[in-house]
């Protein structure tokens, strides 16, 4: 298709498990050529995170096609190349000369040993956008940490404000740091590659899963800088706004998020009782906060005789805010799922096994995210790649594979698999 926003844009994505490789898909929807650089043999990490694994065209589990690793790798082609020896390295700085973008997730120094680091891949490409995403950031006092969701969830906050009032913290149920540092890491991409197009001038864009995550804790962080207040854990309540949490109906639970005064009274006339949106004590938003544990439990015990479903018409009709709390199968086979198209269902080419991807979420009406590749295999499209960005031919590609450098999938593997 055309209306690619990237188009001729050439990534080199250095990086393995999450935060790089989400921040490298987003590229690839829009029509970069991303290309994956993996471990012979071995390959991201994330590969081996199963069970579940994709199941294969003879039904069984696909070991090495982990769910995780489909999950954020979908659009690019995979390269194997050994960068620990010098033909490997070698072609790392010949791929970076060619790239555009170059993404990587090592610890702090890690690459300048390879002589791939910033510095040496300037003096070669001095329009490089390079991103390098670590726990804790290139300087600083924690920069020669190792860096971890769990570990930036809790450093970072989030984990002091996440869980039951009366309980302990809690992680949230997705690598909420991981996915907030690939998103800021593509926005500093764009960014700095608007920049190069228009100077010629590349960068290194220092982001971290510490810096996002503080900078996540949005409203809450404010709390502490502008009044002094130290947020706590309030389960599933809003620390400013009320009423705003699940509550107890006849069959199950339901979110009911009333964000302001007009919403409120609305409620309580859908409910019949209209007498609480011009009480003194809860007609304003200050005062519901105020009066909180008075309100909610009025709210739940007007509630809780009603089926979840009959509310929720009720709600939608009236304009209040409400919402089921759905299980992830729930979330599936929502009609929302096919009116929104947020499933993209490939069909491998080789074998014919499909393969189920969650869509970008943002519909762009002149550039759409397309999806042209399903996830790679490790080292898939090695020679591709190499004879395209480098123009080596077979002879010079054979002896990079003597020599342990690249490896490719061999092609009965990829025709019977």
């Amino acid at each position: 298709m055309s209306g690619r926003a990237l188009e001729g844009i050439k990534v080199l994505d250095l990086s393995r498990v999450l935060a790089g490789p989400w921040s490298t898909q987003i590229l690839a929807d829009f029509g970069a050529d991303v290309i994956k650089i993996e471990l012979p043999g071995h390959g991201d990490d994330t590969r081996a995170w199963g069970p579940p694994f994709l199941t294969g065209s003879d039904g069984q589990p696909e070991i090495g096609t982990s769910a995780y690793y489909l999950s954020c790798n979908r659009n690019k082609r995979s390269a194997a190349i050994n960068l620990a020896t010098p033909q490997g390295a070698e072609l790392i700085r010949r791929l970076a000369a060619e790239a555009d973008i170059l993404v990587e997730n090592f610890k702090v120094g890690g690459l300048s040993k390879y002589g791939l680091d910033y510095d040496s891949l300037k003096a070669i490409n001095p329009r490089l956008v390079y991103c390098s995403i670590t726990g804790f950031g290139q300087t600083g006092p924690y920069a020669d940490r190792g860096g971890y969701d769990f570990v930036a969830q809790g450093m970072g906050g989030f984990m002091s404000i996440t869980g039951e009032e009366d309980g302990g913290p809690l992680r949230a149920g997705v690598a909420m740091a991981d996915l907030s540092t690939g998103m800021f890491a593509t926005v500093s991409i764009l960014a700095a590659l608007r920049h190069a197009e228009r100077t010629g001038e590349g960068q290194q864009i220092d982001v971290s899963l510490l810096d996002t995550q503080i900078a996540m804790l949005a409203n809450q962080g404010m709390n502490w800088l502008v009044g002094g207040i130290v947020p706590g854990r309030l389960g599933n309540r809003h620390p400013t706004v009320v009423p705003y949490k699940t509550f107890e109906v006849a069959d199950g639970m339901m979110i009911i998020a009333i964000g302001n005064d007009r919403q409120f009274r609305a409620f309580c006339t859908e409910m019949g009782h209209a007498e609480l949106g011009t009480d003194p004590l809860y007609a304003t938003s200050a005062q519901r906060l105020i009066n909180r544990d008075a309100i909610e439990a009025k709210v739940q015990e007007i509630v809780r005789p009603f089926a979840r479903d009959d509310l929720m018409a009720r709600f939608v009709a009236a304009g209040v805010p409400a919402g089921p709390v759905n299980s992830i199968q729930d979330v599936f086979e929502d009609p929302f799922i096919d009116a929104r198209q947020t499933v993209h269902r490939y069909r491998r080419e080789e074998d014919g096994v499909e393969i189920p991807t969650v869509a970008y979420p943002g519909k762009l009406s002149a550039t759409p995210a397309d999806y042209r590749h399903c996830p790679p295999r490790v080292g898939e499209h090695s020679r591709e790649i190499l004879g395209e960005w480098l123009g080596l031919d077979d002879g010079a590609l054979d002896a990079l594979t003597n020599d342990g450098a690249i490896a490719q999938r061999p092609v009965k593997e990829r025709t019977q698999a």
